[in-house]
């Protein structure tokens, strides 16, 4: 029996980043909720495996590869999707790079410059893309991921941490430009989940136990942990939440007690 705080049907959910790990899991959700969902990466190999996956469990879904730091690519994937369906009520903005870890004195201008285009204006171009029309609608939803890095200082990701700050400011800007036509924009901060992007962070069992040591929880997070959230945020369950940068990280940030 589904559950209408949480059913998704007739609605159409684009997810960027969506053929493995956060996005992949979220598209899959969404999609399990009754949603249509469309899959993207840059990747048309890997697009069509994820789409022919959703479907084979009797999910609707569609491809289109999209480089986000292309904004043809955007405009792209946004015109396809309408005129494959007609319009967008969900976006789920996920695909993020971090081409170099070091600190900040070592970080070359052009390393900078595409961890920005790539997880700050990419998002800001497909918003400003997909808000017109669900402003017309005044319904819509949209949902960014961010990292609780934008909440901490870091040796190693700063401009990584510095676009993921970013993030979560322009989900609270959105909110207020465009939450009197009843849009909702929120930020998701994940914690060390269980994915390849986070890979070299839990692979080894020594610092995996590190890691499980400072959460309350006890455990790193799995991509589902996230998806979860995400469905609540784009379905009528929260219909009144916007603006809000929601951590999910089983407590780490909180810290834990001696």
């Amino acid at each position: 029996m589904t559950n209408p705080l949480f059913d998704l049907t007739g609605k159409v959910a684009v997810v960027t980043g969506s053929t493995r790990g956060i996005g992949k899991e979220t598209a899959t959700q969404l999609a399990r909720a009754g949603a249509k969902v469309v899959i993207s990466s840059r990747k048309q190999d890997a697009v069509s495996q994820v789409v022919e996956e959703l479907k084979n469990e009797g999910l609707e879904a569609a491809g289109i590869c999209c480089n986000v730091a292309n904004k043809g690519d955007l405009q792209k994937l946004v015109d396809d999707t309408c005129k494959l369906w007609g319009q967008i009520d969900i976006l789920v903005c996920n695909a993020a790079t971090n081409p170099v870890y070091g600190p900040s004195i070592d970080l070359p201008e052009d390393a900078f410059d595409k961890i920005m285009n790539t997880n700050v204006k990419s998002i800001f171009l497909l918003c400003n893309m997909v808000l017109p029309e669900m402003a017309e609608r005044k319904d819509g939803a949209i949902i960014i991921i961010s990292s609780i890095a934008a909440v901490r200082g870091s040796g190693l990701l700063g401009a990584y941490a510095v676009s993921k700050a970013a993030e979560a400011q322009l989900a609270r800007n959105l909110a207020v430009e465009w939450g009197p036509k009843n849009i909702r924009i929120n930020a998701i901060a994940p914690g060390l989940i269980k994915t390849d992007f986070a890979k070299a962070l839990w692979e080894d069992p020594r610092a995996l136990k590190m890691q499980e040591s400072m959460t309350p929880l006890r455990r790193i997070g799995e991509p589902n942990d996230i998806a979860g959230v995400a469905v609540c945020l784009a379905a009528p369950a929260g219909k009144y939440i916007t603006g809000q940068y929601i951590v999910v990280d089983g407590g780490m940030t909180i810290g834990g007690s001696f």
